[in-house]
């Protein structure tokens, strides 16, 4: 079996001296420089040397060239060399201030941000034009992604008006009664046709999802305990008055020793109806209706905790050929969702 070329001869202080090194070394670029030395001096074949590290076989002619030549200062980044870093400090906070607003406010015609108009954009405020590739490097050590804005509608209420009911309904969960419950209550649309949302995927593929065509809609009418998070539905063709009444209807079979069933919900018509207000005129005063303001989702919690959640897990990119099978799994989530809470609870 023919020696194998030892293509590096360290002295075993040296040797243990870079193994160290390559512990306390942060950058992957500098390690694998150090890594490929100790491979050589191991008479590692350079090819395999590449394999092992991930790297090119020229990349490890060039570290063992250097390595022999400047001894271990030749492992060192030379971009020091390259003078001051252009995408320096200043350049950094003045990009994240161009994203903290859309491109319209700096007068570009486009709607959304792309690496080349952020590069014209931030020249211009610093003087300092960086490649694509740098913008890159720079977007990804700010983690800022690539996401989907969520859609939102002014309020028309004034800001003073708005908080006084907000915080009104926020001293009402923290000051319950233990003989009053009180809960989050909205509706939720389920269309056949599935939601398309974000997934991940192999290079040079894309994930197709089927469509069955002709949308068929159910919808549902939650309601989240406030206190427990546990929710409860009932589910109809149509998102009517009816729906609601039979919401309502469950929360008094559900809670029957409560003496006042606190309901928290937004301004849809249905909730505040003709045919709404004469059932609730039949129940006395067991339930209260406490009305949000308009165009605040976000001050509803069970849009948040139950809602998004069951898209993001059910209807987003679902293969379900019919509604009735979507439906099941609609609640299929909604039952896990108490279970994790009922597990949690007792652990």
């Amino acid at each position: 079996m023919p020696k194998r070329t030892r293509w590096i001869v360290l002295h075993h202080y040296v040797r243990s001296k870079l193994l160290r090194m390559t512990q306390r070394i942060d950058d992957a670029a500098t390690r694998t420089r150090y890594l490929i030395v100790l491979h050589a001096d191991r008479s590692v074949p350079k090819a395999q040397i590449a394999r092992a590290l991930g790297c090119c076989r020229q990349t490890v002619d060039r570290v063992i060239d250097r390595y022999n030549e400047l001894g271990e200062a030749g492992l060192l980044d030379r971009r020091e060399d390259n003078g001051q870093r252009r995408a320096d400090k200043l350049y950094v906070s003045t990009l994240k201030w161009i994203l903290e607003s859309s491109p319209r406010v700096f007068c570009h015609r486009r709607p959304t941000w792309t690496h080349q108009l952020l590069i014209e954009t931030a020249a211009t405020y610093t003087g300092v034009r960086i490649s694509k590739r740098t913008m890159g490097r720079v977007l990804a050590d700010l983690k800022v992604r690539r996401g989907r804005p969520k859609p939102l509608a002014p309020c028309p209420w004034p800001a003073r008006r708005r908080n006084r009911v907000i915080s009104a309904v926020k001293r009402l969960i923290q000051n319950l009664p233990p003989s009053e419950v009180a809960l989050w209550e909205d509706e939720a649309d389920i269309d056949l046709n599935p939601r398309i949302g974000l997934d991940y995927m192999l290079p040079g593929t894309q994930r197709t999802v089927m469509t069955p065509g002709k949308n068929v809609k159910r919808y549902l009418a939650g309601a989240m305990d406030a206190t427990s998070d546990r929710v409860m539905w009932v589910s109809g063709d149509r998102k009517n008055s009816s729906l609601f009444i039979a919401m309502l209807k469950k929360l008094l079979e559900r809670y029957p020793h409560a003496k006042v069933i606190h309901v928290i919900c937004d301004n849809y018509t249905i909730h505040d109806s003709r045919q709404t207000r004469t059932w609730l005129a039949e129940q006395g005063r067991r339930i209260k209706l406490h009305f949000l303001p308009p165009y605040c989702p976000d001050d509803n919690q069970i849009e948040r905790a139950i809602w998004r959640e069951m898209h993001a897990n059910v209807t987003v990119n679902h293969c379900c050929e019919t509604i009735d099978e979507l439906m099941r799994e609609v609640v299929w989530w909604l039952m896990s969702h108490n279970r994790r809470l009922q597990s949690k609870k007792a652990a």
